[in-house]
């Protein structure tokens, strides 16, 4: 089956080279997504129905696609639930956990803008925050950390975790460990758009579950509900498939190269691309490819997603490297082209995160740098950010003029109400002119 790969790669020489590089660079959109009206129709129902019947629709639709029968009384996670969780996981894991939690609160805490003094503005946190954390294929304890964090830093007073009931009937027990590290006592075992949708609209009558903002990863249920819900609540990003870029020279270790497309592919779905100036490097990893993901446990599901997410590009020069990097405005970019690697990154305007040199691997920053790994796909690098605490703050205008310097600009003001044709603005002016 890995003779299969070789499709992967693409040369600038070759016929119909402009046309594979733009087949690849739509099959990455976001917007992939969401191009079966017939489920989106559904997601819009569900929300719908939820906004209207509240608990009774959650725990309907938790039976539903979960397979798992609650009422709405167990929807939520006990405390006693969170603590034994807690006593019971590896202490080898906790330890860390720990580190990883101090790295990522020291970063958010250094990048905060929130408590910075200025009188004409000020910055609230949002009261009541949704972190939604996948549970279908893996337990993902990290997605707790990288977007509960950046809420605390901010000072968000609630912040809900929701995962679906997909470990013996509940959330996997080192996820619940996490909430429990990190004070977090409000964890429901929902999931899907049916989460997402209690969010926006359920207040239940065992908790208040609505929120102000909703956060974290998911599948296209999960996104489609996102996007449905916002304006009701506020949303992070709409976001796709994982994904890294990767820009190396033959300066790289074409095994490492490798090694850091599988982890993205492995996602099953994840797309994995590697942008170069050298065919003879690129034909090196290709046959690390070859030899790494026969290897793997998930090897059968990552061949698919190399086969139909990734790409291995020789491009003419790393001009073209760089300028084509910008364009797919990736979710991870990796650099790494020896001493050049820093002069590149100076050069990249579009992505969620920049890692650089041989030894930055995406799972550095999934993991443990301090950045949250909760980042744009799908080319909404070129308008999204990557969650930091200051998604979690809202900022207020303040104005205060007193008598004198109301004077100086009261003319002005008032020509430019009328040009607008707005008399009532500059009659509100012009009564305290004769003042």
């Amino acid at each position: 089956m890995t003779d299969k790969l070789d499709k992967i790669l693409i040369i600038h020489e070759q016929p119909g080279f402009d046309e594979e590089l733009e087949k690849l660079r739509t099959s990455t959109l976001y917007a992939a997504w969401f191009r079966d009206d017939s489920d989106r129709d559904k997601v819009k129902d569900i929300v719908e129905d939820i906004s209207k019947r509240r608990d009774e629709a959650v725990a309907e639709y938790t039976e539903k696609f979960d397979g798992i029968k609650l009422t709405p009384a167990e929807f939520r996670i006990s405390k006693q639930d969170l603590e034994e969780a807690h006593q019971k996981v590896d202490s080898g894991l906790l330890t860390p956990i720990h580190q990883s939690i101090q790295n990522v609160r020291k970063y958010q805490e250094e990048i905060f803008i929130g408590n910075k003094k200025h009188p004409g503005i000020k910055y609230t946190p949002i009261e009541r925050v949704g972190i939604c954390v996948p549970g279908a294929a893996a337990p993902l304890p990290s997605t707790v950390i990288m977007t509960a964090v950046p809420a605390q830093v901010a000072g968000v007073k609630h912040i809900l975790v929701v995962s679906p009931p997909r470990y013996k009937g509940t959330i996997h027990p080192v996820i619940l460990a996490v909430c429990c590290e990190l004070g977090i006592d409000e964890v429901y075992r929902i999931g899907g758009a049916q989460a997402v949708a209690a969010l926006a609209f359920g207040d239940s009558k065992f908790g208040r579950i609505k929120v102000d903002k909703i956060v974290g990863p998911g599948n296209t249920w999960v996104q489609m509900a996102k996007r449905e819900v916002f304006g009701v609540v506020d949303i992070d990003s709409i976001a796709g498939p994982s994904e890294v870029l990767i820009i190396a020279n033959d300066k790289a270790n074409p095994a490492w190269v490798a090694a850091d497309m599988l982890s993205q592919a492995e996602h099953d779905p994840g797309s994995a691309m590697l942008f170069t100036d050298s065919q003879a490097f690129a034909q090196r990893v290709l046959s690390e490819l070859k030899k790494q993901v026969e290897k793997l446990e998930r090897a059968e599901s990552t061949i698919k997603c190399l086969i139909e997410l990734s790409k291995i590009v020789v491009f003419e020069d790393m001009y073209d490297v760089v300028g084509t990097a910008n364009a797919f405005a990736a979710e991870h970019l990796e650099i790494q082209c020896g001493k050049q690697s820093r002069e590149i990154a100076k050069k990249i305007e579009n992505a969620g995160a920049i890692f650089i040199g041989e030894y930055s691997p995406v799972a550095v920053g999934d993991y443990w740098a301090g950045p949250s790994h909760t980042l744009p796909t799908g080319m909404t690098a070129k308008f999204f950010s990557g969650l930091t605490a200051n998604d979690f703050i809202k900022s207020t205008s303040i104005i205060e003029y007193d008598k004198e310097k109301f004077a100086q600009c009261a003319e002005d003001i008032i020509r430019l109400a009328e040009a607008e044709g707005l008399d009532a603005h500059a009659k509100s002016i012009k009564i305290r002119q004769k003042n």
